[in-house]
C-alpha cells in the first residue's frame, strides 16, 4: 500500500512550521481505497505569502481540529504503507516534526515523485507539480490546495508505475512486505486478484520475478497457475511469494506488455517466450511466371515478412481468409497443392491466375494491395482501444511505420497534442513480435479504431 499525501503549511523557521491542511489517498497501486482530508488549526499565525498561495487563513482555521486530534487517523492510515509525496522529504520532515512535538517517533518509507519523474520522464523543462502535470495533460483543480495537490500526485504516481517497465518501484514494495515475513497463501493471492485484462507478475520470496503473463481474466488464469499438475505450475506453487498485477482493459496492451517485459526482466518461468513467439511467417517470392506467390514459412530475420503467426493453424486459416478477401488463388498461396489449376477454379471462385488467365500485373496488384493493409511502413496512426474503466481510453502509437509505445488517456486532448502525447506515453521496443501482436489483433479485433496522422 502506498499513502500519497500533501501538506500545506504555515510556512516560516525551518522546522518551526505548523500543519494547516493535509490530504492522504491510501493507494494500492490500482485505485484509492481510503482517504483522509483535513484542515489543522496549527495554534500559530500563517505567514501573508502562504495565505495569498493557498487562500487558507488563519480564520478559516480558529474552529479546525488540531494535530493531536488528527493524529490518531494519520497513523491509522499510513501504517504499513510507503509514503509517496511530491518532494518526498519535505512533507515527511513535516509530519515527524508534528509527532515528535506529542513524543511520538514517526517513521516510514518514503518514495517522491519528484525523483522518480526525473528517471521516468527524463528531459522536462520543470518538475514542479502544476507544470508537470500540465505537460502530462494531467486534470488538476484547488492547485496549492492539499486534497487537489495530493489527487494530482496519485494520477502523477500511477502513471509513473505504468512507465516502469523494469518493475524497480514494485520491487522496492515488496520487499518491505518480506521484511514482514508473511507470505500471503495461494488461496488469499487468488482471492485479491482481479477478474479483469491485464498483465500479472509473480514474485518469490527475494522479491524477483519468476513469471510474467496476461489474461482477459486475471484471477483465472493465476487460479491455473496455482492448481495446475505440469512441472512448470508446481515449480510456480513452490517458489511464488505474492502477485502483483497491472489491468490494462486492452488485451492488446496486455499482450504488447507481456512481450516487452519478458524481454526486459528474463523471468526465469518464461523461457519459451524469451524467443520469438511468432515462429512462422508469411512472405511474398515472385514465382518464375512473375506471379507473387505467399509463402507461410519458418520466421527467419534474414528476410523481410509480411506478418507473423503463433501456429501453422493460425497462419494456415489466416491465409484462407485473405486469399479470399483479396481474390488470390488458393495454388499460389500453398494453400492448394496441385500442377494443374486450383479447386477454386473450377468452382468459378478463381478467375485463373493458377493457369495463366490473368496476367501477373492484374494478379500482383491484388497480392500488393494486402501487403500495404498490413504493413506499418512510413504509417502514421494510433490505434484506439478501450481503457481500464468507463471514461478512460488506451491508445497504441506507430510513427513512421515505427511502434513507439502506447498510453491511458482520459482526455481527448492528450491524444490529439503532439508533445502532451509524447510525454504520456509509456515508450516500448519496436521488434518482430510486436509488429506481428499488433496486426493479428488488427486482424481480429472489431473494437479497435484506427486514427491516421
Amino acid at each position: 500500500m502506498y499513502a500519497i499525501l500533501d501538506i500545506e503549511t504555515t510556512g516560516g523557521q525551518f522546522n518551526e512550521e505548523g500543519i494547516t491542511e493535509i490530504a492522504i489517498y491510501k493507494f494500492d497501486g490500482h485505485e484509492v481505497v481510503d482517504q483522509f482530508i483535513s484542515l489543522v488549526n496549527p495554534e500559530i499565525p500563517i505567514q501573508p505569502f502562504v495565505v495569498k498561495l493557498t487562500g487558507i487563513n488563519n480564520a478559516m482555521l480558529r474552529s479546525a481540529p488540531k494535530f493531536f486530534e488528527v493524529a490518531k487517523r494519520i497513523i491509522e492510515i499510513t501504517t504499513d504503507c510507503v509514503i509517496v509525496a511530491h518532494n518526498a522529504s519535505f512533507d515527511y520532515r513535516i509530519l515527524r516534526t508534528e509527532f515528535r512535538r506529542l513524543g511520538y517517533d514517526f517513521e516510514a518509507r518514503t518514495l517522491c515523485t519528484v525523483e522518480l519523474a526525473k528517471k521516468l520522464i527524463p528531459e522536462q523543462p520543470s518538475y514542479s507539480l502544476g507544470k508537470l502535470v500540465r505537460a502530462l495533460g494531467i486534470p488538476m483543480a484547488d492547485r496549492h490546495r492539499a486534497n487537489g495537490d495530493a489527487m494530482a500526485t496519485v494520477k502523477l504516481f500511477k502513471m509513473l508505475l505504468e512507465k516502469d517497465t523494469e518493475k524497480t518501484i514494485i520491487k522496492d514494495f515488496i520487499k518491505l512486505e518480506i521484511e514482514k515475513g508473511i507470505a500471503p497463501k495461494l488461496l488469499d493471492i487468488v482471492a485479491q486478484a482481479p477478474t479483469k485484462t491485464g498483465v500479472y507478475y509473480i514474485h518469490n520470496e527475494n522479491g524477483t520475478l519468476i513469471y510474467i503473463g496476461k489474461s482477459r481474466n486475471i484471477k483465472k488464469r493465476i487460479n491455473q497457475h496455482f492448481t495446475g499438475t505440469n512441472i512448470k505450475s508446481k515449480k510456480i506453487q513452490a517458489e511464488v511469494f505474492t502477485v502483483t498485477y497491472e489491468e490494462t482493459g486492452s488485451e492488446l496492451i496486455a499482450l504488447l506488455k507481456e512481450s516487452e517485459e519478458i524481454k526486459v526482466n528474463k523471468p526465469k518461468y518464461n523461457r519459451s517466450q524469451k524467443k520469438t513467439i511468432f515462429p512462422l511467417s508469411l512472405y511474398a517470392e515472385k514465382d518464375k511466371k512473375g506471379y507473387l506467390n505467399l509463402k507461410l514459412q519458418k520466421t527467419d530475420g534474414r528476410k523481410k515478412e509480411i506478418t507473423s503467426y503463433g501456429s501453422l493453424q493460425e497462419g494456415k486459416n489466416a491465409l484462407f481468409f485473405i486469399t479470399d478477401k483479396y481474390k488470390l488463388c488458393q495454388k499460389l498461396t500453398g494453400l492448394y497443392v496441385t500442377k494443374k489449376e486450383c479447386f477454386q477454379y473450377k468452382i468459378k471462385e478463381c478467375d485463373g491466375a493458377c493457369i495463366g488467365e490473368i496476367t501477373p500485373e492484374v494478379y500482383n496488384a491484388r497480392v500488393q494491395d494486402f501487403i500495404t493493409d498490413y504493413s506499418f511502413e512510413n504509417k502514421n496512426m494510433i490505434l484506439i482501444d478501450r481503457g481500464r474503466t468507463v471514461s478512460e481510453r488506451s491508445a497504441v502509437v506507430i510513427e513512421n511505420g515505427v511502434y513507439i509505445g502506447y498510453v491511458f488517456y482520459d482526455l481527448n486532448y492528450q491524444i490529439t497534442n503532439i508533445e502532451i502525447l509524447k510525454n504520456i506515453i509509456i515508450p516500448m521496443q519496436n521488434n518482430r513480435d510486436v509488429k506481428s501482436i499488433i496486426q493479428n489483433y488488427m486482424r481480429k479485433s472489431k473494437s479497435l479504431k484506427v486514427i491516421h496522422f
